[in-house]
C-alpha cells in the first residue's frame, strides 16, 4: 500500500515526494480518566497512515484520499472548513499552522492507510499528527514535536467539530516501539513503560456495533464527575477534580452522594490507582498482573461507569475463560467498538477463531479483529521502506 500510494504521488504530481507514516493507538489502560486530569497509558500500534508530500510552489493545497479515491484543490489564502469531512482533519492543521504565524506554502498530498475507521484507534489523530509532521519536516518550522501534538489536537477541536483530550494526537506522535506511555492528563508529563511484548500480542476484537448512547451518555458522566468534584470540595477546598480524591476520602462522605454519582467517581479513582499499579506491574515484567488490571478496568467500567454494553461483555468473557488471554477490557468511549487482549502469541490463531464463533453465534454479526504491534510515534519513512 506504502509503494501505492508513493507512485500514485509521482503520477499525479510528476515529482518525488518526502514520506511520512503517523500510527493509531490503542489505550492499554486508563479509561474516561483523561478529562479528569487522571492518568492514561496509551500505545502506538502499526495500523498507520502514510503521507506521500511535497512543495508545489503555487498557493495550493491539493490533496488525494487514497482509501477514498476523492481529491480536492483548496486555495492556502483562505483555509476554512469544507464539505468534505476528510479534509477538514487537513484543513484543521493548515489553519493552526497559520493561526501560530507560520506561512503554509502550496503543497501536494497524497495518503492513505490501514487504520480501521470507527473502531477507536484514533484515525483521525493519526491524520492530523501525519500532517502537522509533514509540513514542519518539508518546510523547515522547527516546531517542537509536543507544539505540534497541541495543533493537532485542535485541529480535531474546531474543524473536526470533536472535543478530544490530548491522548490520541500524543500517542500518535510520541510512541515508541514496544513501550507504553503514561501520561499525566494534569501536568502533561509523561513516561515510558517497557512492555515485554515477545510473548505476546495486543488482538483488537471489533465489535461492529455503536449504540447511540455513546454521544449523550459521554456528556452525562462528564457532569456526573464535576458533581462529585463539587460535593467533595466542600469538605476538601484542595480537590480540583477527581484526580486529586482518594477511595478513603469517598467513603467517608458516601451518605452524602446521590449513588450514581457515587459510583461514577470510585471508578475514577480507582482506574487511577490502576494505571499507577499497571505501570509497576511493567517495571517488574509482571504481564499477569498487568492482564489482571485491564480485567478490573473492564468490571469497572461495565458496573460503576456503566458504559460498556451487552456485545463488549461478552467478549471480555469469552476472553476470561482461555488461558491463552492474560487480560481484556473495552476500550475507549463505550458502548460498541472495541475490546483489546493480551494473547500469548502461540495461540493467536485458537483465539481468534474461538472469539469469531463465539460472537457469530451470540449476536449473528461477523467480528472483525486486529492483531497489532507496538511501534514508534509519527516518522520519516526512509526511500528503502517504499
Amino acid at each position: 500500500m506504502l509503494q501505492e500510494i508513493i507512485d500514485t504521488f509521482e503520477s499525479r504530481y510528476q515529482q518525488q515526494p518526502v514520506v511520512v507514516r503517523s500510527p493509531g493507538r490503542v489505550n492499554l489502560i486508563g479509561e474516561h480518566t483523561d478529562y479528569n486530569d487522571g492518568f492514561v497509558l496509551p500505545a502506538a500500534i502499526n495500523k498507520e497512515i502514510y503521507f506521500a508530500v511535497a512543495p508545489n510552489g503555487t498557493n495550493t493545497f491539493r490533496a488525494y484520499a487514497y482509501d477514498l479515491q476523492e481529491e480536492g484543490e483548496f486555495d492556502l489564502g483562505q483555509v476554512q472548513r469544507s464539505e468534505k469531512s476528510w479534509a477538514n482533519y487537513l484543513l484543521g492543521v493548515i489553519a493552526q499552522l497559520q493561526q501560530a504565524q507560520y506561512e503554509v506554502k502550496g503543497f501536494d498530498l497524497v495518503y492513505g492507510g490501514n487504520v480501521p475507521i470507527g473502531a477507536g484507534l484514533s484515525s483521525s489523530a493519526a491524520v492530523e499528527c501525519g500532517l502537522a509532521y509533514a509540513l514542519n519536516h518539508i518546510f523547515g518550522y522547527n516546531i517542537p514535536k509536543f507544539d505540534l501534538v497541541k495543533m493537532a489536537q485542535m485541529a480535531e477541536h474546531e474543524y473536526a467539530g470533536v472535543k478530544c483530550g490530548i491522548m490520541d494526537q500524543f500517542a500518535s506522535m510520541y510512541g515508541r516501539q514496544d513501550h507504553a506511555v503514561k501520561l499525566d492528563c494534569r501536568s502533561l508529563d509523561f513516561d515510558y513503560y517497557h512492555l515485554e511484548m515477545a510473548d505476546y500480542r495486543i488482538v483488537l476484537c471489533d465489535t461492529q456495533v455503536k449504540h447511540n448512547l455513546a454521544s449523550s451518555e459521554y456528556n452525562t458522566r462528564r457532569q456526573e464527575c464535576e458533581a462529585g468534584v463539587a460535593l467533595l470540595q466542600k469538605h476538601y477546598p484542595q480537590v480540583k477534580s477527581l484526580r486529586d480524591v482518594t477511595v478513603p476520602m469517598l467513603e467517608q462522605h458516601q451518605e452524602e452522594f446521590n449513588p450514581v454519582v457515587y459510583k461514577r467517581c470510585i471508578y475514577v479513582v480507582e482506574e487511577n490507582n490502576r494505571v499507577e499499579e499497571a505501570c509497576q506491574a511493567l517495571e517488574q515484567g509482571d504481564m499477569i498482573t498487568f492482564g489482571e488490571k485491564m480485567y478490573a478496568s473492564h468490571r469497572g467500567l461495565q458496573h460503576n461507569y456503566e458504559v460498556s454494553c451487552p456485545e463488549l461483555d461478552f467478549l471480555v468473557d469469552q476472553a476470561k475463560e482461555m488461558d491463552s488471554v492474560l487480560g481484556a477490557r473495552m476500550m475507549g468511549g463505550g458502548f460498541g467498538g472495541c475490546t483489546i487482549n493480551l494473547v500469548k502469541l502461540d495461540a493467536l490463531d485458537s483465539f481468534i477463531q474461538r472469539m469469531e464463533e463465539a460472537y457469530q453465534q451470540q449476536f449473528g454479526i461477523a467480528l472483525k479483529t486486529y492483531v497489532a504491534e507496538i511501534v514508534n510515534g509519527s516518522s520519516l519513512v526512509e526511500p528503502s521502506q517504499g
